[in-house]
């Protein structure tokens, strides 16, 4: 009996933004809020260019979340579109 071989092409960059926009859309659902660690981490942006580039920003300063002199949230969505407008801004 012979073995039928059946080859199928796939567009790797195709599959990776497909799982990568998969991925994009569980994180989303699942952020509420995020802290600078987790901002930096998802930006792939150092803290400190965080802190200088959008984090005194007046927009995302308006989003910012704290108890006195506790750790900083925002808001995941609305901050995400901040930053994306200061970096249209370049």
């Amino acid at each position: 009996m012979q073995m039928a071989q059946i080859k199928v092409d796939v567009n790797q960059d195709e599959v990776r933004n497909y799982i990568n926009q998969k991925l994009e859309e569980s994180i989303e659902e699942a952020l509420f809020i995020w802290d600078v660690d987790q901002m930096s981490k998802r930006t792939c942006m150092s803290r400190s260019t965080l802190e200088v580039e959008f984090l005194r920003d007046p927009r995302m300063k308006l989003l910012e979340r704290r108890k006195e002199k506790g750790k900083r949230y925002w808001f995941y969505e609305e901050s995400k579109r901040v930053i994306r407008e200061i970096m249209n801004e370049w």
